[in-house]
């Protein structure tokens, strides 16, 4: 029969509550003692490098060696059999090797070559506590070509959908297919440790643009409507050479980087919306021949291309 002890330890171990009864009812079995000590709660180690240093620092001395008395005879009795048989030279073991991982002590000349460890970043570089980078956006590809971003956090009305389907047209870039917006908010989950709020963004940002390649997406160029400061640093964008023949590039993706005025300073009445619109008109010149010029070599977007121009000399 398994001792109370161990089956309830295999229940909490499973997840399931033991129930004890408080109260002994009549005719009941007298239920049995428990005479086993109650767990005591561990503190949780600290993260990254720093719990590393203080679990090294706790280990007692007999994990490096043991230097009591008692264990003379026995040293020197191994010290005799590694005259016989000398063992190869093996790297630094313990807390030894852990350090030298961490870069805190360079390991012995006889342990080894007489070199330095490479430099690596320390996580306590990192800040502790650090406030996550925000930012959203509505995310969509055209034919799995072109990666559009709009820097706001609510989805997109029809207005601003249709909006944004009439400057592609003007522009000559017709897809296949209408956009599908996907709303990207960063952090994806709140109350998370963040340590490199700026690298995390980065990374989060690449991730998800890479994690929709289920669906076809092969981005080959950036546009951005819209400016958000957060955004914009997660996008991590180089700045275009003055006379043209370098665009901006976004850093982070690895892909040509457009950005222009917003869907909401477009729909704005007055002399802001049209100013934003002259400026939008004289940057969207070439997306003609670049949606044309597609590596991906589809009929969509070559035939997208001829019915623009098509358009224009009728237009003419």
């Amino acid at each position: 029969m398994t001792p109370e002890p161990t089956r309830l330890a295999y229940l909490d171990a499973m997840g399931l509550t033991a129930w004890v009864a408080r109260y002994q009812l009549p005719n009941a079995r007298e239920t049995e003692a428990c005479d086993w000590p109650e767990p005591v709660p561990e503190e949780r180690p600290q993260p990254g490098a720093k719990g590393l240093h203080a679990l090294l620092d706790d280990m007692p001395a007999s994990a490096g060696g043991d230097t009591s008395p008692g264990a003379t005879e026995p040293a020197a009795v191994a010290d005799s059999s590694s005259a016989v048989q000398a063992p190869a030279p093996q790297a630094p073991a313990g807390p030894r090797k852990a350090r030298a991982l961490l870069g805190d002590i360079v390991p012995d000349a006889d342990d080894g070559a007489a070199t330095a460890p490479t430099a690596m970043p320390a996580e306590d570089e990192a800040e502790e506590g650090a406030e996550p980078l925000r930012f959203g956006c509505q995310v969509a590809c055209l034919d799995g070509r072109w990666l559009l971003l709009v820097a706001r956090d609510e989805p997109l009305g029809p207005l601003h959908q249709r909006l944004l389907l009439n400057i592609l047209t003007a522009a000559g870039v017709r897809p296949s297919q209408r956009p599908v917006f996907d709303s990207l908010a960063w952090p994806l989950e709140e109350g998370l440790p963040v340590r490199r709020p700026l690298d995390e963004a980065r990374q989060g940002l690449k991730a998800f643009v890479a994690g929709r390649a289920r669906r076809g997406w092969s981005p080959q160029r950036v546009l951005v409507f819209g400016h958000q400061e957060a955004l914009m640093q997660a996008l991590d964008p180089s700045d275009a050479t003055d006379n043209g023949a370098q665009p901006a590039h976004s850093q982070t993706l690895a892909l040509p980087l457009w950005q222009g005025p917003g869907l909401d300073e477009l729909l704005a009445g007055g002399g802001v919306g049209a100013e934003a619109k002259r400026r939008l008109w004289a940057q969207i010149g070439e997306w003609q021949a670049q949606w044309g010029d597609g590596t991906r070599g589809d009929a969509g977007g070559d035939g997208a291309g001829d019915d623009g121009a098509r358009d224009d000399s009728d237009g003419a």
